[in-house]
């Protein structure tokens, strides 16, 4: 379907959600005076919800209370990072229809999971929300939810529509399961749109896409695909998938990092480190690939790949943890431009165009030792000023930041944190689109030596 076609019909299914009659849903019969309509609270489309009402929607409050999980947001900020707190409202929990059954959230055993927060004090906007990394609907709740509730938007997240290690089991091809992170986002975003309307009583006057790591794809391509849903958004250390098979993505650099780390490791051979920044990776990130490589690479190549090219490695489930080069079916081994043309189009499917149609504010550290910024950052910059998007378009290098906080705290006399960049993008872009005031240049940013690292960031 043509995109204006697709706006066309989102815009109807807008107008057709806001206009469906509130039904009753299920919540404590003595709510709060201060929630009042709890009762009368639908999201259009979910097929099971709970609703709450909440003297604090920020961690602070859900932690006591049950309404989040630590587990899905620890590692993704620094230790010191401070967070506002003392948001009374209401929390939506609930799942959309689907057929997978991996998020075990609330004994729900349900994907497309989803939160809504609805404060009591609404400032008229919308933030909206996909999960980093295959976690869950409350991973963004500490580095975005508490921030954005705070200031007094409404809040929704997605689950994606298929979490845990074993998300490529989802889907009935190959890309199916990434294909769905981008329905879900427009999902959520359609009903939370719908439920502020009705709760609230008028729609939100600004609807802003946020997201880290996978959820930072999740913006990118909200706003090339589904413009007419957001004012703008905030993407930090997105992933990118280019369209064409030649180019870079993380199936071409992490079988690299598989195959020559461990023989730069054990002997520092010169023609595996450079084999290693000629595959993308930032010259002085070296103290971070070890770190990487323990945690982070071997996983995220066998599962992607297995996502994309289920082939390679016959009947075995996402390869061999941590194979030798030379094994049999060894994801160190991966050559994606010689794979057959399905694996490029299973790619393609999930791809970026950069054709953005709001404003988009890219924040991304120069360390970045999972997504290397010459493969995720810098070559999407590139193809939305190909695209002649280039002014709708701000993307700040920030140097010493890497892909996870916790790396901060591993080494702060080297680096610092993406998180308060992000937040401080979040208020550009309010500027932007509240006042048309220009954020600055799109730079490379040096590290700070002295101040709050953990809390502050200057963009410019």
């Amino acid at each position: 379907m043509p995109l204006s076609l697709r706006r066309t019909s989102l815009s109807a299914l807008m107008a057709a959600l806001v206009a469906i009659p509130l039904a009753p849903v299920a919540s404590p019969a003595a709510a709060d005076a201060r929630c009042h309509g709890i009762n009368r609270l639908r999201v259009p489309g979910a097929q099971h919800q709970v609703a709450a009402c909440l003297d604090d929607l920020t961690t602070a409050g859900t932690l006591a209370s049950g309404h989040t999980d630590q587990a899905d947001w620890q590692g993704l900020h620094a230790a010191g990072t401070r967070n506002p707190s003392g948001v009374p409202g209401i929390q939506i929990d609930g799942y959309f229809a689907d057929t997978s059954t991996a998020n075990p959230t609330h004994g729900w055993n349900h994907d497309a999971q989803f939160v809504i927060r609805l404060p009591e004090r609404w400032n008229g906007g919308l933030v909206v929300a996909g999960a980093p990394g295959n976690r869950r609907q409350y991973a963004n709740d500490y580095t975005i939810a508490d921030f954005v509730l705070a200031k007094g938007y409404a809040y929704a997240s997605t689950d994606k529509g298929n979490v845990d290690a074993n998300f490529y089991h989802d889907g009935k091809r190959p890309g199916d399961a990434i294909r769905e992170w981008y329905h879900r986002m427009t999902e959520v975003t359609v009903a939370a749109k719908a439920t502020v309307a009705r709760h609230y009583g008028r729609q939100a006057r600004r609807t802003y896409a946020m997201g880290i790591s996978n959820g930072g794809q999740l913006v990118r391509w909200a706003l090339e695909n589904h413009p007419e849903l957001y004012d703008g958004g905030v993407d930090s250390e997105g992933t990118y998938w280019p369209p064409s098979g030649q180019q870079r993505n993380a199936l071409t650099y992490l079988p690299v990092a598989l195959r020559e780390y461990p023989k730069y490791k054990a002997t520092g051979d010169e023609q595996a480190h450079a084999a290693m920044l000629r595959a993308g990776f930032a010259p002085g990130s070296e103290f971070l690939w070890d770190f990487n490589y323990s945690v982070l690479w071997d996983g995220t190549q066998r599962r992607y790949r297995e996502e994309v090219d289920p082939g390679f490695d016959g009947d075995l489930d996402a390869g061999i943890p941590y194979c030798q080069s030379g094994t049999p079916n060894c994801d160190a081994d991966y050559d994606y431009a010689n794979r057959p043309k399905s694996v490029h189009d299973a790619v393609r499917r999930a791809s970026h165009s950069g054709r953005i149609g709001k404003p988009l504010i890219t924040v991304m550290g120069t360390l970045d030792t999972l997504l290397p910024i010459r493969v995720h950052g810098d070559a999407y910059a590139q193809a939305v000023r190909e695209q002649g998007r280039g002014a709708l378009h701000r993307y700040y290098r920030m140097e010493g930041a890497s892909h996870l906080d916790i790396e901060y705290d591993m080494f702060p006399d080297r680096m610092r944190p993406l998180l308060p960049c992000m937040r401080t993008a979040f208020e550009a872009l309010e500027r932007w689109t509240d006042r048309g005031k220009q954020p600055p240049r799109s730079a490379t940013v040096p590290r700070a030596t002295s101040g709050d690292l953990v809390n502050t960031c200057a963009i410019s």
